[in-house]
């Protein structure tokens, strides 16, 4: 059974037990500390934290995409920058549970401080010189990532180390596709709808997307930028915000390329680090 799915699993770039060594080894849990060793000292000293979140994103998602999502991009962003290992993805970032939509188990702002700060030093405590704190969820962003990252690096730039908080993953890649989808006709897309439900598709298809759900897959419309939902208007309240009918595996790829992009230039542009990995 493991056999047979495995090709599938390596295809969406997920940790796989017993996953093929011909495949870049660049995720902290899956290396032994021989190889993690032997990384630091190759060159591989930046950590990449990359959050990923347990929330509800409507009847056709699991409640953990944002994990799945976070752990796809993240690796991909190790293997482009070349000199960089992916840490653990965390499952829990900055949010509240519900009753009416029971799939969210979020953290607070002071806890996810808190957690950011220890891990960051434990991973310069293992042997990394840079760490760059990222995040898949809105939740904590940009105030809690960019105030540990700034707090840590005045700490730690005596010992020649950093920590950076690479935004532009997240909210930039985003409102640029946006952009891009509205040019091709596409709806206004929020919580659960094209984005999230594209990229899912991509990283992990049927098992984090019900397809047989995606064609009833529309919820409360995208309000612009200073309107009001009519409170005369029924809600559908089902954790959609926007239309995901129209989601594709097509679409995902080319969100998560454009994330994966814009975090490789804002790391190397603030790291001051080549595409080759050294310093430029």
């Amino acid at each position: 059974m493991r056999l047979l799915c495995l090709p599938l699993l390596v295809a969406v770039a997920l940790p796989v037990a017993g996953q093929s060594r011909a495949l870049p080894l660049v995720e902290f849990e899956n290396m032994t500390w021989v190889e993690v060793k032997e990384a630091l000292a190759a060159g591989k000293t930046t950590a990449l934290f990359y959050t990923g979140g347990t929330e509800q994103r409507g009847p056709q998602n699991t409640n953990g995409g944002h994990n799945f999502m976070a752990r796809a991009t993240v690796r991909a962003i190790a293997i482009e920058l070349g000199n960089a290992i992916a840490m653990p993805v965390l499952p829990y970032t900055p949010n509240n549970a519900s009753a009416t939509l029971p799939g969210t188990i979020g953290l607070t702002n002071e806890i996810l401080a808190a957690i950011l700060e220890r891990v960051s030093e434990e991973a310069m405590r293992t042997g990394f010189t840079n760490v760059v704190l990222m995040g898949d969820h809105g939740g904590g962003q940009p105030a809690v990532y960019a105030d540990v990252a700034a707090r840590l690096s005045a700490k730690y730039a005596p010992q020649g180390k950093r920590v950076i908080y690479a935004d532009s993953v997240y909210a930039p890649a985003q409102d640029d596709f946006e952009k891009q989808l509205r040019a091709e006709g596409y709806p206004p897309s929020g919580h659960g709808a094209i984005f999230d439900t594209s990229e899912m598709i991509y990283v992990c298809g049927a098992d984090c997307v019900r397809m047989d759900v995606l064609p009833q897959a529309v919820g409360d419309p995208v309000l612009a930028p200073g309107q009001r939902r009519d409170p005369n208007a029924p809600r559908v309240n089902n954790g959609i915000t926007g239309d995901a009918r129209r989601a594709s595996r097509e679409l995902g790829k080319r969100l998560l390329d454009m994330r994966v992009e814009y975090a490789v230039r804002q790391i190397r542009r603030e790291l001051g680090v080549n595409r080759q990995g050294g310093q430029s």
